[in-house]
């Protein structure tokens, strides 16, 4: 296995733990536009992905993008306004960036959301200056489950794919990774460890992570997976 270079955050889920309060805005959409479907199971096999993509799956029938933009942007002020007060990084999270710089690692971060909503996570934790890129949706063509953003941060980073790893709480995002052709670190803040297809190391927060036991795992790694279709 090559050595490891830089490491690549997804956010929602990873550096903070919102996906309950992003499940409960999707609820309260979804009450608003009388449809039954349950947030926390769209979720739980949906997430990672953009939020009109998201919404789109929900409805028998195509909706014209601008509806679902227009949804999505209500789905989102109800999110801010749930999830206002309870913004922090999960733990860890600061010290094992700190880490990580100090032992050389470029490091990237790769989301759905766009520019507002990163501004929302980042800039109010002040996290962003941890981070060398920034990728968004507004970045990249196709969205997770494709390959596209993190195949940009490492374009952008300026390290091969077989050197970087991806942190990820989704099943579609870990399918990204491998799509990228990166391993991926689980993080299970919103599913178990057994719902990931392959991952390197799974993790519940960042509190007994090191840099270097992620040296010494990605170098005795085999292959990167392929990704589940059945996943997927």
């Amino acid at each position: 296995m090559p050595d490891l270079q830089a490491l690549i955050f997804d956010m929602d889920g990873v550096l903070i733990h919102n996906t309950p309060a992003q499940a409960r805005a999707f609820q309260l959409l979804f009450r608003d536009l009388g449809l039954a479907t349950n947030a926390r199971r769209l979720l739980r096999r949906l997430n990672g992905m953009p939020a009109t993509e998201i919404l789109q799956s929900v409805f028998h029938h195509k909706v014209p993008q601008k509806q679902l933009k227009e949804y999505a942007a209500q789905r989102e002020f109800l999110y801010r306004t749930l999830y206002w007060n309870q913004r922090k990084p999960l733990a860890g999270l600061v010290e094992f960036l700190q880490a990580a710089r100090a032992a050389g690692l470029k490091i990237g971060l790769g989301t759905g959301s766009g520019g507002p909503t990163l501004a929302y996570i980042l800039d109010h934790l002040d996290l962003r200056r941890y981070f060398d890129v920034v990728v968004g949706e507004d970045d990249v063509r196709q969205g997770k489950p494709h390959a596209d953003t993190y195949a940009v941060v490492a374009q952008k980073l300026g390290v091969g794919p077989a050197h970087c790893l991806v942190f990820e709480d989704a099943i579609l995002g870990e399918q990204a990774a491998y799509r990228a052709k990166m391993a991926c670190v689980a993080v299970t803040t919103t599913l178990k460890a057994q719902d990931f297809q392959a991952p390197l190391i799974v993790i519940n927060d960042f509190m007994a992570l090191t840099p270097a036991r992620l040296r010494e795992l990605f170098a005795a790694a085999g292959p990167v997976p392929k990704p589940g279709k059945t996943l997927t």
